[in-house]
């Protein structure tokens, strides 16, 4: 694919999550919540997920927050490639996102909805737009149980 057809894409992609997030909103039940907060801009994020009992695995997860397009759409598609996945693969996955944000990784075929945000790498100052989500959600798992007031900052 050419970088032009690659940019538009990339665009067409974040403009849509970003107008119609599918995945805005919060689970029920709240196993895990956590706010993320990126101070450079201003984007706020609240997360919540939904576990299975064992609390190994992802049920369903939901994002509410504030901020631009990148950091929106981030979330809206992590949200996407989560449901099911286990605890440790999702933690596989905040790293291969940051990675790929980086330029030294790209996620598989059957994750190819997350490569778009590949683009991002382009703009340096916006790749913390996009790390929030991912940030917010490692803070989530790596939480014992749905912490209320606790912010993390992609800083």
């Amino acid at each position: 694919m050419s970088l032009d057809n690659l940019r538009n894409l990339y665009q067409q992609v974040i403009l849509e999550r970003y107008k119609s997030p599918r995945h805005r909103g919060k689970t029920d039940p709240v196993d895990r919540y956590q706010k993320g907060h990126n101070p450079s801009c201003g984007d706020t994020i609240e997360l919540t997920l939904h576990l299975d009992e064992a609390a190994e695995r992802i049920q369903d997860v939901k994002f509410d927050g504030e901020g631009c397009a990148i950091s929106l759409a981030s979330a809206d598609l992590m949200a996407e490639a989560l449901r099911g996945r286990t605890v440790a693969e999702a933690l596989e996955m905040v790293q291969r996102f940051q990675s790929m944000m980086r330029g030294e990784a790209e996620f598989p075929q059957e994750f190819r909805k997350l490569n778009v945000m590949q683009g991002v790498a382009q703009f340096p100052v916006r790749i913390k737009c996009a790390n929030l989500s991912w940030h917010t959600l490692k803070a989530a798992l790596e939480a014992q149980e749905a912490q209320l007031a606790a912010f993390v900052s992609n800083e």
